[in-house]
């Protein structure tokens, strides 16, 4: 599994630009697909143009919960590749896409890549099941990290968080973790860095995790 970040608070390169937002590329199990899309359009396709991404080659998008700076950019990258789209219950049909999935249960879409279904009737989080566990990319963690791990957990022994957490500070629950990308809206990045600088992954526009 490769996760490209796109749109995140900082960025790894001075080229690329930061911006208050989040937005990844998830290549996994033969797919492409582009997790949330940051606050603005032109942003968003201008990082990808810099990193060498072709938006026509990505299959399908996935938006965690409907709140502007994960959707923003989604009318501009639709009019470019109007693939299909998955979203929460509670989020909006986009217009543009080529068919929209509307998540409400827990739900598999390809073989090792799952939504963890609507928690807290707002966000849905992904999970892509590797030969090393489970990974979970989340874009604000509003339903709560424990809650979506809990969800994650039918599927296997989550290894990996990517992503925003916003006031997330049960640190005890990422000990047995391998990997942690705190993003976007973590308060506790500083924390959680300093429990655990082994696991801890800087995140930032244009960094690439393998996992």
């Amino acid at each position: 599994m490769k996760t490209t970040i796109l749109y995140d608070n900082k960025t790894t390169v001075d080229s690329l630009v930061a911006d208050w937002g989040f937005s990844c590329l998830i290549e996994a199990d033969g797919k492409k697909i582009l997790f949330d899309t940051g606050a603005k359009g032109d942003i968003l396709l201008r990082n990808m143009t810099l990193l060498g991404i072709n938006p026509m080659g990505i299959d399908e998008v996935f938006i965690s919960h409907s709140h502007w700076d994960h959707t923003g950019g989604l009318a501009d990258f639709l009019k470019i590749n109007p693939c299909d789209v998955y979203v929460p219950l509670s989020c909006q049909d986009p217009p543009g896409a080529g068919s929209v999935i509307r998540v409400d249960e827990a739900m598999q879409m390809h073989e090792n890549i799952f939504s963890t279904g609507e928690l807290g009737d707002f966000e849905q989080s992904l999970v892509v099941r590797t030969s090393r566990g489970l990974v979970v990319v989340a874009g604000c963690s509003h339903p709560g990290v424990a809650c979506i791990l809990e969800s994650a957990s039918p599927l296997g022994k989550v290894t990996a968080l990517i992503g925003g957490l916003h006031g997330f500070d049960a640190f005890e629950l990422i000990q047995s973790m391998d990997r942690i990308c705190p993003t976007h809206c973590t308060q506790y990045q500083a924390e959680i860095k300093k429990l655990y600088p082994e696991k801890f992954l800087e995140g930032g526009v244009g960094k690439v995790i393998t996992l």
